[in-house]
Order: structure tokens, then C-alpha cells, then sequence
């Protein structure tokens, strides 16, 4: 007898291959059964409605290693379908973590919040298996938390002795069973690496299958010059390469994915294996000191805050950065403050919350920033549809929704993709646009992911596969979550299964936690 059977669906198998009508068979967390059969003995038994059956939605860019520790029921993952998720991302990671106080200090401030009660990616993993999350879960180690680990926040290159260090941690990483190296080489401490650091760095991932992923050093004015950066990494050491969210930010510089993609296309013509993801919303997401001149964080977090509070260096980084701002600040809004004095003003501009300070909008930034002690988010608008649509089409870019698990009641007011990326890719790109067939949509949301990770028993609806299901409604999934309303369940999705638990009902949690920690290779 099956634990579970779900017939009378349409079966997108996660290939791209056309849907077809039939039922599933699942016992004991794994598929056993797929196909038109009579069998239906289980000890539940599902009638799908003649709608949609999917493997669940794997994101391959997301930075839950930071709060699922502390939201394991992952509702901002489950509600829109995501039953795989990898964290890590952007060069910040939560491991290793250094017996030094103040390297440790520093990883925090750079990274977030937690005990760090853990020093490898293994232990990490391991106490993250304690708190039993909804999602499956893997991670990134991120090239930004090794350098911390190594060297600090120094603005300089590695000695060779601290290179030996990272790379060291790198492998440890890798054997733990981190999947990629990520980068965020426009975030200090990452932006003070270079290509040979990077490509050495990147040499020690080949013999684990990994890739390396990189947010890549700038996304608007120097956009071609940060990808020919990151392919030329690519292409020295022979790593797989990853480009994060790839866009195209600022209106100056819009219609350069037409540069772009053409550079992608002839890198994979070259033999190189270059693949992206992308978020399709409009505005991005980041930490409000992304604002600050970069040369400021040098020393860390701490050296930051001093340096906020001396009037001729302030003077001096408030020109910088109101030049690199001309026309912006009222693009950018505040998405989450850690402090009660600063709520009043979340959902607001910069240029906004300048006008009711009465001070110059850099100094609302750089006050911002000093009074949560950088624990503030914005939201900054600065993309057109034009580009996430020319890149969203290519056949090897996948969605990640750059997100975190979180609750509905999540403070602040974050990005809507944290709730609603996956079903806005089949609502409004797919259904919507016509951008691309259901089936193309849905092998960008399991089995190319699930390739890239070389996941070999998730992202396919096939004999042997871990039961991770999402059953929709085509007619009317939508992604409710909005910039001035995220938090919340996106619409058509009915069921959610994770390793053949039900795990959300028509937008509700069921409250099973039956998802698993991944490790590569094991």
C-alpha cells in the first residue's frame, strides 16, 4: 500500500518535457509510481482536480542560512512553492567562523545576527538539523566569510600565508558539503579581492563538482566589465560559473542585457559552463550601507561607525556618495530597521526621511546606517522590464529569489520576492507575458536548478525521486506579495509537499517540518 496517491493531475515531470495526465504513487518520502494506473490503494488519496503537479520549486539563491535557524516553518519558502532552497549567497555565509573574538565580531556584523555557536559549514549544518526547518536546505560557502575568517576586514590583497588559510577553510567547506563558493564582490570585505585571488580561489572547487557564484562587482555603469571580470574567472580556473541576479541597474544603463547576453552566449560557445539566475521584480534588495563609499569599511563594521563620526570624513563620504546618487535617493526606500525608533520610517524613501529630518539625504542614509549599527535593508528601484524580460528568456537562466525563510509576520516590510518570485514567474512571465510554455517555466524552477546543484533525486517527478511536489492552479496562481504588502501567501497553490509530507493547504502551513539538510555529495 502507498502512503500516498495523487491522481487526476496534469504532470509536469520538471525536464520540460509536454504535461501529461496521470496520477503518483508515494511511500515511505520517495516517488515509486508515475503514469496512468488503476493502483489506487493508499492510505491517502488525493484527487488533484485536473491541475497542474510539479516537483517542488528549488531556489538556488537565497540567504536563509541566516533566519531559518529562527523561522524553521520557512512560510516565506513553502506558501510560494519552494521546497529546496541553497543559502550562502553573495559572499556571506555563515561559516567558518574564526576562534579570534574579533574576526568573529566582524563575521557578525557582516552577516547577521546569530549564536556562531559552530566554526565549520559541517557544525553549521549540523545544528541547523536540531531545529527540523520545512525546506530542504543547502548552502553556499561565501568568499566574503572566508576572508573574514583569513585576514579580517583588511582592504588589501592576502598574503600567501592568508591565502593558504582561506583556501584551506574553502576545502573544509567543500568537504563539509557547501555546493558553490559564492562572491559579493561589491560588498566589502569581497571588493577588495581581484581576479587572481578569485580564480586561485576558485581552482579548489573544480575537484568537488562546485561552482562558483558570484554577486558580481558592479550591476550598472562598469556591468560589462564586471561580467568580463567574472568570466575571465571562470575561465582561469575552470570552475562552473554562477551569475547572481543578473540585471541591469540604473535607467542610464538600461538595454545592456543586449550586451550582456551576447557576452554570456559566446563564453558557452567557448566551452565554458556560465549559467545565471535572476529575481523579476523591478527594484532590488541589499543592506542600506551598500550606499557608503566602500574604501569606509575598511577595519569592519566598528571602523565604519567611527568613521560616520568624524565631520571631515563624513563630510567627505557624503560627497561621494551624493555624486554617485545624482536623481536616486528617492528610489531608495528603508525595508527593515532593527530598532523601535526607526519603524516610523520604514517604507519611506531616503530622500523622504531627508525631508522630515531636515538634513542633506546622504545624511539620512549615513545616519540610518549608524544608528541601527548597519542593521537596515532597503529596497532600491532601478530596473525596467525590458531587461528581465530579454534575460529571463534565455534558455540557462533560472529564477532565485535573493530571499530569506521567514514568517508572515515577519518584521519590516522586505522585498515581495521573498514570498511570491516563484509563482510571478509562472503568473505574470509565463501565463501573462507568454513569455515561455508552463513546461519551460517550471524546468527553470526544479530540474535546471536542481542540474546546476547536481541534485540527483530532487527537481523531477520520476520513480525514485523524493516526493517534493507543489499542486497549482494554472488559471489563477498569483503572486499577492507587493512592494507596500509582501507578507504574504501567494494565491493557487494548493498543495505542497515536502519529501511526501504535506507541508501547505490552499496557503496555509500544515506545520510539518519534514525537510532535510543537503550536503553535496552526500
Amino acid at each position: 500500500m502507498y502512503d500516498l496517491i495523487i491522481k487526476n493531475v496534469r504532470i509536469l515531470d520538471g525536464t520540460s518535457a509536454p504535461w501529461f495526465r496521470g496520477s503518483v504513487a508515494v511511500k515511505d518520502g520517495r516517488i515509486c509510481k508515475v503514469g496512468s494506473f488503476q493502483d489506487f490503494e493508499g492510505r491517502e488519496v488525493v484527487d488533484g482536480g485536473d491541475k497542474y503537479l510539479a516537483p517542488g520549486f528549488i531556489d538556488i539563491h537565497a540567504h536563509s542560512d541566516v533566519t531559518l535557524p529562527s523561522y524553521p516553518q520557512a512560510e516565506s519558502r513553502i506558501l510560494q512553492g519552494i521546497t529546496t532552497e541553497i543559502g550562502g549567497d553573495c559572499g556571506l555565509s555563515v561559516a567558518p567562523v574564526s576562534r579570534d573574538p574579533e574576526k568573529k565580531k566582524q563575521l557578525k556584523d557582516y552577516v547577521g545576527d546569530l549564536p556562531y555557536n559552530w566554526e565549520t559549514v559541517g557544525e553549521y549544518l549540523d545544528d541547523l538539523e536540531t531545529k527540523r526547518p520545512s525546506v530542504n536546505f543547502g548552502t553556499a560557502v561565501g568568499h566574503g566569510s572566508l576572508r573574514i575568517y583569513a585576514m579580517g576586514f583588511e582592504a588589501r590583497k592576502p598574503t600567501p600565508e592568508e591565502m593558504e588559510v582561506m583556501k584551506g577553510a574553502l576545502r573544509q567547506a567543500l568537504e563539509d558539503g557547501a555546493f558553490c563558493m559564492s562572491s559579493g564582490l561589491i560588498y566589502p570585505p569581497g571588493c577588495y579581492s581581484d581576479v587572481e585571488e578569485m580564480a586561485e580561489l576558485c581552482k579548489e572547487l573544480v575537484p568537488y563538482g562546485a561552482f562558483y557564484e558570484t554577486h558580481m562587482r558592479n550591476e550598472g555603469d562598469h556591468v560589462v566589465e564586471s561580467l568580463e571580470e567574472a568570466i575571465e574567472v571562470c575561465r582561469r580556473s575552470g570552475a562552473p560559473l554562477q551569475v547572481c541576479h543578473h540585471k541591469i541597474v540604473n535607467k542610464k544603463n538600461w538595454g545592456k542585457s543586449k550586451i550582456t547576453i551576447p557576452m554570456i552566449q559566446r563564453a558557452r560557445e567557448e566551452g565554458l559552463d556560465v549559467k545565471t539566475d535572476q529575481y523579476p521584480y523591478e527594484a532590488s534588495a541589499t543592506t542600506m550601507d551598500s550606499n557608503i563609499p566602500q574604501w569606509a569599511f575598511d577595519g569592519g563594521m566598528e571602523a565604519l561607525l567611527k568613521r560616520l563620526e568624524d565631520p571631515e570624513t563624513r563630510a567627505k563620504l557624503r560627497d561621494e556618495s551624493n555624486a554617485s546618487h545624482v536623481g536616486r535617493w528617492g528610489d531608495i526606500y528603508l525595508a527593515y530597521a532593527a530598532s523601535d525608533q526607526n519603524q516610523k520610517y520604514v517604507g519611506k524613501s531616503i530622500q523622504e526621511i531627508a525631508e522630515i529630518r531636515g538634513v542633506d539625504p546622504a545624511d539620512a542614509c549615513f545616519d540610518l546606517v549608524h544608528e541601527e549599527k548597519g542593521r537596515c535593508n532597503e529596497v532600491n528601484y532601478g530596473m525596467c522590464e525590458d531587461d528581465i524580460e530579454y534575460i529571463m528568456q534565455q534558455p540557462y537562466v533560472m529564477p532565485g529569489s535573493d530571499g530569506n525563510s521567514v514568517s508572515l509576520d515577519y518584521p519590516g516590510q522586505p522585498h515581495p520576492r521573498w514570498y511570491g518570485t516563484f509563482p510571478r514567474v509562472i503568473a505574470h512571465y509565463c501565463r501573462d507575458r507568454k513569455l515561455f510554455p508552463l513546461e519551460t517555466a517550471i524546468f527553470k524552477i526544479t530540474g535546471l536548478p536542481a542540474s546546476r546543484l547536481g541534485l540527483q533525486d530532487r527537481g523531477q517527478i520520476k520513480e525514485g525521486m523524493w516526493a517534493d511536489l507543489v499542486l497549482f492552479d494554472f488559471d489563477t496562481i498569483q503572486d499577492t506579495p507587493t512592494f507596500n504588502d509582501p507578507k504574504r501567501p501567494c494565491e493557487g497553490i494548493l498543495r505542497v509537499y515536502v519529501n511526501g509530507q504535506l507541508t501547505a493547504l490552499n496557503g496555509v502551513h500544515t506545520g510539518a517540518r519534514a525537510g532535510k539538510v543537503l550536503r553535496k555529495g552526500k
